[in-house]
C-alpha cells in the first residue's frame, strides 16, 4: 500500500465522487484551443500514472501543475493529498472546472491556488518565498512552449533561483514522443541533440512511458512521453549556463559534419581553422566526431577552452557568424 493511499484510509477522507473529466467537458462545452497546443487527457488511469511516476508526494509538499486545463492531472495530484497545489492556467475558460475541483478538496486540507497565467513568465518565487517544503512540476505541457520552457527550467537550476532554489525539485512532464526521446538520448543515439546535452548536463532524464496520441482528445499527430528530469546533486559544470547553452548550439548546429565545424563558427573566418584546431587539442576532443557522438563532459571541455579564449579575446564573445557581413559598418 502506496503511502498516499495510507494516508487517506487513515483521514477517512477522500474526493467525493464527481463527473469524468469527459463529462465536465461536454458540460462546460469546453474545446481545445490548436493556438494553444491544447490536448486533453481523459483516461484517469493515465492521469494516475502520471502521477505516480513523480514519485513520492508527502502531505507537506507543494506540487505546481502546469496547464492543468479541465483537470484530468489535477484530480490524480489531489488524491496524493500534497498540502497545496498550484494551478498555472493560461486558459481561463477552465476556472469553473477547477473551481470544482478546489472546493472538492477543501475538505481534504489541501491548499489549491489557481493563477492565470503564462507559465513562462510566472514568477515562482513571489508565490513560494522561501525553500522550507520541498516541491514537485508536473504538467501535461503544451507542445508549442515546451523545449523553451525546459531550457528556462534549466537556467534556473544552474541558477539555484525559482523553482530549484532547493536540489530535490524533480520535474514530471509530457512531451511528443520525438522530444522525449531527445531529451533522453545517449552518446551515438539516433536522437540525440542540443536538448540531450544540455538535459544530462544538470540532471538525469527518465522516459518513464509512452502513451498513444489516441489517448488525448483532440488526438495529435504524435504520441507523448512522460519524462521525469531528476536534478543532478553535483551539476557536471559550474560554466555560467549562456555560455555552456551557445556552445552545444553551434556544436549541434551541424549534427552530421564534423563537430569541428560547428563549433569552428563561433570564431571570425579570418583565423577560424587554427583557433579550433588549437582549442580541440587543448581539450582533448577528437575533432571528426560528429556532434552526436560528443559526451557530456567532452562538450564541457569544449566550452572551458572556449571561456578560456574569450577572456584573452573578449571580442568573440559577441561573434555572430549568420550576422550580415557589413554589420560592423552599420
Amino acid at each position: 500500500m502506496s503511502q498516499a493511499t495510507a494516508r487517506i484510509l487513515q483521514s477517512g477522507m477522500r474526493l467525493p465522487p464527481l463527473p469524468t473529466i469527459r463529462e465536465l467537458v461536454k458540460l462546460y462545452k469546453l474545446q481545445a484551443r490548436k493556438q494553444l497546443s491544447q490536448n486533453f487527457l481523459m483516461d484517469e488511469r493515465l492521469t494516475d500514472k502520471i502521477v505516480k511516476s513523480a514519485g513520492r508526494i508527502d502531505a507537506n509538499d507543494i506540487v505546481l501543475e502546469v496547464g492543468p486545463g479541465p483537470g484530468g492531472i489535477t484530480r490524480s495530484i489531489l488524491r496524493r493529498q500534497p498540502e497545496r497545489l498550484m494551478l498555472v492556467e493560461k486558459d481561463q475558460r477552465f476556472g469553473e472546472t477547477l473551481q470544482l475541483l478546489k472546493e472538492c478538496a477543501s475538505p481534504l486540507n489541501i491548499q489549491v491556488d489557481m493563477y492565470y497565467e503564462d507559465i513562462l513568465r510566472f514568477n515562482l518565487e513571489q508565490h513560494i518565498p522561501d525553500t522550507s517544503q520541498r516541491l514537485h512540476l508536473i504538467g501535461n505541457l503544451p507542445f508549442a512552449i515546451s523545449t523553451r520552457l525546459l531550457i528556462n527550467w534549466y537556467e534556473d537550476l544552474a541558477a539555484r533561483r525559482g523553482a530549484f532554489r532547493r536540489n530535490d525539485t524533480c520535474m514530471t512532464l509530457t512531451f511528443q514522443k520525438e522530444v522525449a526521446e531527445r531529451i533522453c538520448a545517449p552518446v551515438g543515439g539516433e536522437q540525440r541533440c542540443r536538448l540531450s546535452v544540455m538535459s544530462q548536463i544538470w540532471t538525469e532524464p527518465v522516459l518513464k512511458f509512452i502513451i498513444p496520441g489516441k489517448a488525448f482528445v483532440p488526438k495529435p499527430q504524435v504520441d507523448v512521453g512522460v519524462v521525469k528530469v531528476i536534478p543532478l546533486k553535483r551539476p557536471k559544470t559550474h560554466l555560467p549556463f549562456p555560455l555552456v547553452e551557445r556552445v552545444v548550439r553551434h556544436i549541434f548546429s551541424m549534427r552530421q559534419k564534423y563537430c569541428r565545424r560547428g563549433y569552428g563558427t563561433l570564431f571570425p573566418p579570418e583565423d577560424r581553422e587554427e583557433v579550433t584546431q588549437k582549442l580541440f587539442q587543448r581539450a582533448d576532443v577528437q575533432d571528426t566526431l560528429r556532434s552526436f557522438e560528443l559526451s557530456v563532459e567532452q562538450c564541457l571541455r569544449l566550452a572551458e577552452v572556449y571561456e578560456e579564449y574569450v577572456k584573452a579575446h573578449p571580442e568573440v564573445a559577441s561573434y555572430d557568424y549568420r550576422a550580415p557581413k557589413n554589420a560592423e559598418v552599420l
